[in-house]
């Protein structure tokens, strides 16, 4: 069984939902440090002027896990999201279908920036039509939190072989701890698809909320490469 790691991210990119996919179990690390300014809090979408970012405001201290960041509420940040997805997306082919599931995800009340990201992951995945088990890090029994011995635990809990990392991760992994650990080591080979856009030129690597409201039910055949 293969089993894929990773920090929750907001409206994740295509990249994120393809390791997903090709994972028989994924896990929402929400147990490690926050890393401010990356995608744990915000992503881009397009729009007439191109790329935009969608960003969550957030209440950080330095040292604190993914779980503990706390959303700062007291913005509307919710939404001016809805009325950038309205904005950028309204004459998607597949907005129409679409839209009601995220006005209705950003209209909930989330405390945390870990809670508001898995249930948009969730979302997605279940637009995506991905049926990968899904489960949460820190509802897990507690593993050693050194980096890649946490991962090889993680594996052995959900009862998998295999682990499956970024392909960022030939970078830094360390295959020893792996094959020490009796978990086979895998790495994601993900080619980013294009597909058609609204607003000319084409923009890679945007939310994959881009691709839902453009492709629509055929989404997930872009993602595993069945659509050159």
């Amino acid at each position: 069984m293969i089993v894929a790691v990773h920090q929750p991210q907001y409206m994740a990119w295509c990249g994120y939902f393809h390791k997903m996919d090709a994972a028989d179990a994924f896990v929402f690390l929400d147990t490690v440090q926050y890393k401010k300014n990356e995608f744990q809090n915000r992503n881009l979408i397009k729009g007439p002027r191109g790329p935009q970012w969608l960003t969550v405001p957030v209440l950080y201290r330095f040292g604190q896990t993914v779980g503990e960041v706390k959303i700062n509420n007291t913005v509307p940040w919710a939404r001016k999201h809805v009325a950038a997805l309205v904005s950028c997306y309204g004459r998607a082919p597949f907005f129409g279908r679409y839209i009601g599931a995220f006005e209705e995800l950003l209209t909930g009340a989330y405390t945390g920036i870990s809670e508001l990201n898995i249930a948009a992951s969730r979302l997605i995945a279940r637009l995506l039509g991905i049926e990968t088990a899904l489960s949460v890090a820190s509802d897990l029994p507690q593993v050693d939190n050194r980096r890649d011995r946490r991962l090889v635990e993680i594996v052995k809990l959900l009862g998998g072989d295999t682990y499956l990392s970024g392909a960022g991760g030939r970078g830094y992994i360390d295959e020893t701890v792996f094959k020490e650990g009796g978990v086979k080591l895998a790495f994601q080979e993900f080619h980013a698809p294009s597909y058609p856009q609204l607003f000319g030129a084409f923009a890679p690597n945007l939310s994959t909320v881009d691709l839902i409201f453009n492709i629509g039910p055929n989404a997930l055949d872009y993602l595993r490469g069945a659509v050159p």
